[in-house]
């Protein structure tokens, strides 16, 4: 095989795999790695909104998504103490649909389409251990095979795709802009037989000093993650010394007055559960002579939010289109370092502080409470809310439509004062 590219990319799984589609199209010969091997399963919530199937539909790919036989859905349930959010996630981009497809089945069928284009050369089980540096700018990668042999390959460009524990960005010396840490433990698992009272739906909530999360996913499974805090030594004792129990009775004990307890009552697990202790919600710098990241290596956010995965392809989109946009890259790092981070910046940097919100243990106040019971009360400010998670809305329409309510609010408290 070649050993000079115009990009390598690191890691191909979602942004790796949608960068390396995207630079392909857009003329660039591409050299995707990744020190797995497909399919493999990776920790993750593994959501997609309709903004994202619209880009996946328009990358040619949702189709082989969808035949894997993983529901969509279009409704979610969000219940904040006493006020349950109930409504369907407005139209964006031509779609309704939101999509949770397991990684077994995602990272396999996005790898082998990026693979398929005619500029992507693909390498899977190849672990890069170096970089390569010369003259102050990154010219490749160094690396072994699964069979212990060395490698080098040359690119102008290298790209790390390799998630928030990025090697690519410690090698390169990315710097950390923002960091933001949890105040939560979290814990995934698989569950069969979980039933949901009418159509499929995707459920939050948010309970005290914990949180849970549920989505219909593929082989006719839920995808069923807790959060409690870090700080909760029994809860941590517990999950420690048998996660499937803890897990079980975190759910049925400390989400009282929603319909949890009794839906994971008559569920069961389907494999292991994983967990996650303690992370950064963290920003980093995206670019540098030679080197650039996408995907959780650049940004990681809270998975409450689920807004990775399709971040991971806003990033890949608005990479491309920088670079594209420079025929010179060796003349123009700096203004497309500036240029690269404005753009993922503003793209991005509302949902990354929403993320950091809910990453930190803290009880509503009164006022939030309010403004949640003003939300659940509406259809409109409803579908403002949901249009919030896949980019129909904006903060504004939802601030518009809550302002909307307070005189209704008001009239039917017979009072003239703010509530």
């Amino acid at each position: 095989m070649k050993k000079h590219y115009d990009v390598i990319v690191v890691g191909a799984r979602v942004a790796g795999s949608a960068f390396a589609y995207e630079m392909a199209k857009a003329g660039y010969e591409v050299l995707l790695l990744d020190k797995s091997t497909f399919p493999s399963d990776t920790l993750s919530t593994h959501n997609f909104y309709g903004n994202s199937l619209a880009m996946l539909r328009e990358m040619g790919v949702l189709e082989a998504l969808l035949a894997t036989g993983t529901p969509t859905y279009k409704r979610a349930v969000v219940q904040f103490e006493d006020a349950v959010i109930d409504g369907f996630f407005p139209e964006v981009m031509g779609e309704t649909e939101c999509l949770c497809i397991r990684r077994t089945h995602l990272d396999a069928i996005l790898f082998e389409h990026a693979s398929a284009q005619e500029r992507v050369t693909a390498l899977e089980g190849f672990r890069v251990a170096e970089l390569i540096e010369e003259d102050g700018k990154i010219v490749g990668v160094a690396g072994v095979y699964q069979n212990g042999e060395r490698g080098q390959f040359r690119a102008r460009l290298v790209v790390g795709a390799d998630g928030r524990h990025s090697r690519v960005r410690h090698l390169a010396g990315s710097a950390c802009l923002q960091a933001v840490p949890t105040d939560f433990a979290s814990y995934v698992g698989y569950y069969s037989n979980y039933k949901q009272d009418g159509e499929l739906h995707a459920e939050l909530y948010k309970m005290g000093d914990k949180i849970a999360i549920v989505f219909p996913t593929s082989d006719r499974l839920y995808v069923v993650g807790v959060m409690f805090p870090l700080k909760d030594e029994e809860w941590m004792k517990r999950f420690k010394a048998s996660p499937e129990e803890a897990m079980n009775r975190i759910l049925r004990t400390g989400f009282a007055g929603s319909p949890l307890p009794e839906r994971i009552l008559h569920a069961e697990l389907a494999m292991p559960i994983k967990g996650l202790l303690g992370y950064d919600n963290d920003w980093h710098q995206g670019m540098g002579p030679g080197w650039a990241l996408v995907g959780d290596a650049i940004t990681f956010k809270d998975p409450a939010v689920g807004q990775g995965m399709q971040d991971a392809l806003y990033g890949a989109r608005i990479l491309t289109g920088v670079l594209s946009g420079f025929p010179d890259w060796d003349a123009s790092w700096d203004e497309m370092a500036s240029l690269y981070q404005a753009r993922m910046e503003e793209k991005m940097m509302f949902h990354f502080h929403l993320a950091c919100q809910y990453t930190k243990n803290a009880p509503f106040t009164e006022e939030q409470k309010l403004v949640n019971r003003l939300i659940a009360s509406s259809p409109e400010a409803t579908s403002s809310f949901l249009g919030i998670y896949n980019r129909a809305a904006g903060p504004q329409e939802l601030e518009q439509a809550i302002h909307r309510l307070i005189p209704v609010q008001e009239a039917a408290s017979g009072s003239s004062e703010p509530a």
